[in-house]
């Protein structure tokens, strides 16, 4: 017999299994690496923003719920008791809610104005205007005062015997009630809140132009523009997201940043002018203990401000696409 025919031949048996059968297909480790890795990169920015969210929804949203809740119940007798919309009624029936709406329609007219200044400030700082370094310290230093300390010195600039008054006589003007006038009063507050604090939109605005592309003003100015050309045509379209980011801030500001200085420089009066609705807030609730009204317009506040703040984005959209 044939040494080849006496011996069986025998074959390897396949890797991995001793049995005979085939093998089980493995992703390689790389590439299995590789999806790992893509995948944590998906959930980094959930897992980021994990924090500042959850303190969002139990500082914020969960206490906007539950004050929203509170404003369909009763105040003194009826506490606890569901009394649907009478309180919402009593609201926009007492004269000085009403009168504190009118304020809040005041600011948004007078809002442009208050974002222009800065705006305008923050692009003669950016083009290097003499003495630019000092004027941006000078500018923004006023917005690291507390509104109590504000308050307090434009009482005493602004009183009737004030030198702001001695200067306006000094020149032939009659003296000015500027804080006991109702129909000054609320015009005097207002700038001297935006007084105190267009430093910070100004910071934003020089934010802003670091990401400016300089060669759209080098074109600009070899196409000999003007100033208001240039900031028409050039500065506004490439700022459009900082300017609506400092329109929604200021407004917000406005209209929740003021108490300070109403309760120092004129305590809601005279006769009820200078009213806004954080302040009536805080009568209801601080003086006349009256929790549910309070709520109420605090409801109707965050409603005003959620609506002005999307009709302001809409309109700087559609001028920003005109323009």
């Amino acid at each position: 017999m044939p040494v080849d025919e006496a011996i069986p031949s025998v074959r390897p048996a396949p890797a991995g299994r001793t049995d005979g059968t085939p093998p089980r297909q493995r992703v390689p480790r790389a590439r299995a690496a590789s999806r790992g890795g893509r995948r944590a990169e998906r959930l980094a920015p959930y897992v980021l923003l994990a924090p500042a969210l959850l303190i969002l929804l139990l500082l914020r949203f969960w206490p906007l719920l539950l004050g929203v809740n509170f404003s369909f119940t009763g105040d003194g007798d009826r506490n606890g008791l569901m009394v649907g919309l009478d309180n919402y009624r009593e609201l926009f029936g007492d004269p000085l809610f009403r009168g504190a709406l009118r304020n809040v329609g005041l600011l948004v007219l007078l809002l442009p104005v208050a974002v222009a200044i800065p705006g305008l400030l923050a692009t003669l700082i950016y083009l290097r205007v003499p003495g630019h370094r000092l004027y941006r310290s000078v500018y923004f230093f006023p917005a690291v005062l507390s509104p109590v300390i504000v308050g307090a010195i434009f009482n005493l600039l602004l009183a009737f015997d004030g030198p702001l008054n001695a200067l306006l006589g000094g020149v032939g003007i009659g003296p000015v009630d500027w804080l006991g006038d109702p129909d000054v009063a609320m015009f005097v507050v207002v700038g001297v809140h935006v007084w105190a604090t267009f430093g910070m939109a100004l910071v934003v605005f020089l934010a802003g132009f670091a990401t400016l592309d300089a060669s759209l003003l080098d074109a600009a100015r070899v196409d000999g523009a003007s100033l208001p050309q240039t900031i028409r045509h050039v500065i506004v379209p490439s700022l459009s997201r900082t300017i609506q980011f400092v329109f929604v801030t200021t407004m917000i500001g406005m209209l929740t940043s003021m108490f300070g200085l109403l309760y120092v420089m004129t305590s809601g009066g005279p006769e009820g002018s200078t009213y806004l609705p954080e302040y009536y807030i805080w009568i209801q609730q601080g003086q006349m203990n009256r929790p549910a009204l309070a709520s109420a317009a605090s409801t109707a506040l965050f409603l005003i401000m959620l609506v002005v703040g999307l009709l302001q984005i809409s309109l700087l959209r559609r001028a920003v696409r005109e323009a």
